[in-house]
């Protein structure tokens, strides 16, 4: 009887059925070990405490040291001795140039400032007995040699006595951010040396604060790099993988018990959510701030959206890029119910209209299973603004973080330059404001601004620069920030230099470079240029 055809091709005497078995289990085999390796891969976990004796503290190019001359705590104020010199260095204004696309003729201002620490408040704006332009700009041709002037007398500027925020003790404090490696590979992004700022001492020591970081779909070699880069910033981290297969708003949901499972929770107060992007400005601010609230109850502690269309759709809720702060006992709770919380459901509840949120999920677990809700902490901002920052930065405030800096549609600043001169006068100093005699308002770190037709607005409200995301309906805003004057961008009233590097001298002195380009729309009138040339404003910090 003739075999069937199927049979015939089943049996193992057939050289084909052999080979295609074969074939067939090696590729299950193959499968297999490749599942393993994922699921090994998803809860591998690298610690940067496990490298920082061989690391060496040999800080990345990305990370800036701040010269053993500040933050002495022995020693108190860090001193300087800087000797004042007002010659131009040619070469230096080049590079300026070069990086910032200016103009080969520039209008240069060199001013000395000179800040004295004393027992005093910080106030939104300090009004100093001195001008500002003390001397008229000088036009330099980068590409030939130009002769200074004499230095004229530093402008006297009195700080608070704050701290230095390269002894702040960060010790109760464990973060968690999930992002990719390309984001931190990035160099027009390097969150690495921004982490440094409020993680380290600014000198590739750990302040005690921990941070996790999930790393979505990174490769082991990518944790590596990542993990040694940590290492030799001197932040203590845990890094791990993350799946992209899990909805965004679940791997943030999932961070709590992450954090509360950490086996260095028991010698930790607070457990907190932020963005690649959070920039925390003011520790040892933050820190005081912490010592008021009770570590032993269930909080929840965070900021709302500046915009009140936000409340109106999702009610009271801490934004998460501005920072969200839980204590142990409601992480706990989160954590017994967490698998509650991260339902199909949930998640569609939890969409904005931008897609699925993790702070919105947070809340919804919190709301929705406890009497638990959010103790609100002014000082973090989510920024979720369009526009010109600047009406928000040259504000006066000092914010305990800020957010959406970046551009990607949003704004972009330059925090860690703007916080370098805290390593000289204290945490008070950024974005403090100084207005001299003739109409100039240094807000510190961020622009210089220049008011030709005088000072005559109310400086305690913002300049109305930016607006609401995603509806902007004119007053939306007004529950963060208060009613805001009319901009006076494009009026002829107002033209700033920005900051856009700053540097902390080995002779204790700080450099601010700050830029206006002479094409920028909002220094126009009827579209004409307020200023013909490209400026640079540099001034030169030291202390009394």
């Amino acid at each position: 009887m003739p075999i069937p055809l199927a049979s015939r091709f089943c049996t193992m005497r057939n050289p084909f059925a052999r080979t295609f078995i074969f074939t067939a289990i090696v590729l299950f085999f193959m499968c297999m070990t490749f599942q393993s390796k994922t699921i090994y891969a998803r809860n591998r976990i690298l610690r940067t405490a496990d490298r920082m004796a061989s690391a060496v503290h040999q800080v990345p190019l990305e990370v800036d040291l701040v010269p053993q001359g500040f933050n002495d705590t022995e020693l108190g104020a860090p001193g300087s001795n800087h000797l004042m010199n007002c010659d131009i260095d040619t070469e230096h204004l080049r590079q300026i140039r070069e990086r910032y696309e200016l103009g080969e003729h520039i209008d240069y201002f060199k001013r000395y400032v000179r800040f004295s620490r004393q027992p005093i408040d910080r106030h939104r704006h300090t009004y100093l007995s001195q001008k500002f332009l003390d001397h008229p700009f000088q036009l330099i041709n980068v590409n030939a040699e130009s002769r200074g002037d004499q230095c004229t007398p530093p402008l006297e500027v009195p700080v608070t006595q704050s701290d230095f925020p390269g002894n702040v003790d960060l010790s109760e404090f464990m973060f968690a951010i999930s992002t990719t490696y390309g984001r931190i590979n990035d160099p027009n992004s390097n969150p690495i040396r921004e982490w440094a700022y409020w993680l380290t001492d600014s000198n590739g020591n750990s302040n005690g604060g921990k941070l996790i970081l999930q790393l979505i779909d990174a490769s082991d070699d990518e944790l590596e790099q990542v993990t040694n880069r940590l290492a030799r910033a001197g932040i203590d981290a845990d890094v791990g993988h993350g799946d992209s297969r899990l909805e965004m708003a679940v791997r943030y949901l999932e961070l709590v018990p992450m954090l509360y499972n950490h086996p260095d929770r028991p010698t930790k107060k607070w457990l907190v959510l932020c963005d690649d992007d959070t920039y925390f400005t003011a520790m040892h601010s933050l820190v005081a701030r912490f010592k008021k609230y009770d570590h032993n109850k269930p909080l929840y502690i965070g900021t709302l959206s500046e915009d009140v269309g936000a409340l109106e759709r999702h009610g009271s809720q801490a934004f998460g890029g501005a920072g969200v702060f839980l204590s142990l006992p409601l992480a706990k709770k989160i954590s017994d119910i967490y698998s509650h919380c991260r339902t199909p459901a949930k998640i569609a509840e939890s969409n904005s209209g931008w897609g699925p949120q993790g702070d919105i999920l947070l809340r919804k677990c919190i709301y929705e299973n406890t009497d638990i809700r959010l103790t609100q902490l002014w000082d973090l901002w989510q920024l979720d603004l369009y526009g010109d920052p600047a009406g928000f930065y040259e504000g006066g405030i000092k914010p305990f973080s800020v957010h959406h800096f970046k551009g990607g549609g949003w704004h972009y600043a330059y925090p860690f330059q703007t916080t370098k001169i805290a390593h000289a006068c204290g945490e008070d100093c950024p974005y403090q404001r100084f207005v001299t005699t003739d109409n100039f308002i240094i807000s510190n770190g961020f622009s210089v601004a220049n008011y030709p037709q005088g000072i005559d607005f109310d400086l305690d409200q913002f300049e109305g620069t930016f607006f609401a995301a995603p509806e902007n309906r004119g007053w939306n805003l007004d529950f963060m920030y208060g009613p805001q004057r009319p901009s006076l961008l494009k009026t002829g009233r107002k033209m700033a230099w920005e900051l856009r590097e700053s540097h902390n001298n080995e002779d204790g002195s700080v450099l601010q470079t700050y830029i206006l380009k002479s094409n920028d729309d909002r220094w126009k009138v009827n579209n004409q240029p307020m200023r013909a040339l490209d400026g640079v404003i540099e001034l030169v910090w030291l202390p009394a």
